[in-house]
């Protein structure tokens, strides 16, 4: 059975050219489903519907994630998928196996005053401090990915307009508002910071590191955590909370769906959809938190 499996790998790695980790992925979801087979004295080519539909049960009950089951099913789909496309088998075993929906969780965000304490945090007496704070102000005013964050050049801002220009998914453009506070300290760190870590030299890139070079995802991460410590904040926050803050609470505020789908550059309001339910939540938590008769 090894045989048909590394055929298999073989094949997705000249025809798509996945990565040694997805091919090692996929290798193993089919081994392991090949173990299970072999216990019920069976091989990958024997296996029938039923046969797949227990090892999935059998995963949920050992506590496998959602997210888990689907990539194994996915593995197994494509795997039967072939087999069947060069007549190895004549019935494909995943033919009416659905992938489980995944779970939707709610994001983590930060009140309002949550925020205040964050965007307060650093210390803007200094050259990074006041670095930093813009760097909190942008991402808070505008739910930038913290991909498009780090990927702002001099060019993409329209300060007098109030504008920043960035491109998402799909290499869309779209044109974002910034708000008043995030203008200021964008300001303030063009004429007092940025200068002294550019140290003479030239950058297109907008937020830049001690050394001068554009920051990446992984120091806006270092960063981020040291100054949530700074603020006091007991959540766990990413800089994608933000972006969930900065969504939650334009629809608290009144802000429409659709207004927030653009902002965000959601290619599907399903997606911004979950905002809602945020705001829901927390309407209720409200609720019971302070009416007496809750």
């Amino acid at each position: 059975m090894n045989d048909w499996i590394n055929d298999y790998l073989h094949t997705l790695k000249i025809e798509r050219g996945l990565s040694e980790n997805s091919l090692a992925s996929y290798g193993r979801d089919l081994r392991y489903f090949a173990a299970f087979l072999q216990e019920n004295e069976l091989t990958l080519l024997d296996a029938a519907q039923e046969n797949v539909r227990a090892y999935l049960e059998s995963l949920k009950k050992n506590g496998r994630s959602t997210r888990s089951v689907a990539r194994l099913i996915s593995s197994l789909r494509g795997f039967y998928q072939y087999l069947h496309q060069l007549k190895v088998i004549d019935q494909n075993p995943m033919a009416t196996i659905d992938s489980p929906k995944p779970a939707r969780h709610l994001p983590e965000v930060l009140s309002l005053k949550e925020t205040e304490r964050l965007l307060e945090a650093p210390d803007t007496t200094k050259t990074l401090g006041i670095r930093d704070r813009a760097i909190l102000e942008v991402m808070y005013a505008t739910g930038l990915r913290v991909s498009e964050l780090i990927h702002i050049q001099l060019a993409d801002l329209h300060l007098a307009e109030g504008l920043i220009v960035t491109i998402g998914k799909g290499d869309k453009e779209r044109l974002v508002p910034l708000g008043t506070q995030a203008i200021r300290w964008v300001e303030k760190y063009l004429a007092d910071s940025r200068p002294l870590l550019l140290k003479g030299r030239r950058d297109p890139f907008l937020f830049l590191n001690f050394h001068g070079r554009p920051l990446t995802r992984q120091g806006i991460w270092k960063n981020l955590q040291q100054t949530v410590r700074n603020a006091g904040i007991n959540k766990r926050v990413t800089p994608h909370t933000l972006r969930h803050s900065f969504a939650t609470h334009l629809l608290e505020n009144g802000a429409d769906l659709r207004t927030v789908q653009d902002l965000l550059g959601h290619a599907d309001i399903s997606t911004t959809q979950i905002y809602t339910h945020v705001s829901k939540k927390r309407l209720s938590d409200v609720y019971h938190a302070h009416f007496p008769r809750a």
